[in-house]
């Protein structure tokens, strides 16, 4: 893998903790912070940022998976599950979209390095589609915006909607504005021109 991950490490065993301060660095990865438990891997991560947690799951003051689901809400981040258990409710439990990689103790370094950078690239990969599914929801409400303002250039100028568009888009042009930005204008203006109902 060639980028270089920060990463926490979680896990209440002192040797599990030394190891992967050991590890990490040998597979290029930095190490910010090791927690011992779930409710310090909560604080860790909200301080310092890190670009993907690995932890084990049974820990005291509440577990990985706990820690993973509670941290994913703030910030997405991915998380790779460490535990000497894998029986079928963990399993389950783990099964989040956050969690991007399952590793049974005892772990070796041939197995850390391959699930550290497929966690990462799909990772990536889910926050490209993410940020894809957002611009497409803007674009829908930019959409609705400019059809409303195109409708209001129809009643209020009684012109036709090839005509009213046009219109639109010389304001934006003459103004040096987006045409949702001039769209918002006109829907503004509208509702400011509107008689109160009060009245």
């Amino acid at each position: 893998m060639d980028q270089s991950l920060r990463i926490i490490v979680a896990d209440d065993e002192p040797d599990m903790q030394q190891y992967f301060r050991k590890i990490l660095p040998r597979l290029g990865h930095q190490v910010l912070a090791v927690a011992g438990n779930g409710r310090e891997l909560v604080e860790l991560c909200r301080r310092l940022q890190p670009d993907l947690v690995v932890t084990d799951i049974k820990m005291p003051d509440m577990d990985g998976i706990e820690a993973a689901t509670q941290l994913y809400r703030e910030r997405p981040v991915p998380f790779i599950l460490v535990s000497a258990y894998h029986d079928p409710e963990t399993i389950r439990r783990a099964e989040a979209e956050h969690i991007l990689g399952y590793l049974v103790k005892p772990i070796k370094q041939a197995d850390l390095g391959p699930v550290i950078a497929l966690a990462w690239r799909r990772f990536e990969q889910f926050e490209a589609l993410r940020q894809e599914a957002a611009d497409l929801r803007q674009a829908l409400q930019d959409r609705k915006m400019i059809e409303r303002a195109k409708g209001i250039l129809m009643k209020q100028a009684r012109l036709d909607e090839p005509e009213s568009f046009r219109r639109l888009q010389k304001l934006a042009s003459d103004k040096n504005l987006k045409l949702v930005e001039v769209a918002r204008i006109i829907l503004t203006a509208d509702e400011a021109l509107r008689p109160s109902e009060s009245a």
